[in-house]
């Protein structure tokens, strides 16, 4: 006779790996990489800067 299996347990295990493996497909499709990030995050901080040069003092 096996060994008894823990049904709620295999059911979770289960619903954890299809929820990682979406989450991963997500990323992949959606998500940028870390270099994109900095890129993005660089020509925000220029944009600001230029912006606040552009300020007008009272």
């Amino acid at each position: 006779m096996g060994k008894p299996v823990n049904l709620n347990r295999y059911r979770k295990e289960k619903a954890r790996a299809e929820k990682k493996a979406r989450a991963d497909a997500n990323a992949a499709k959606h998500g940028q990489t870390k270099s994109e990030k900095a890129v993005v995050k660089l020509e925000q901080m220029r944009q600001r800067r230029d912006l606040d040069g552009h300020k007008v003092d009272e």
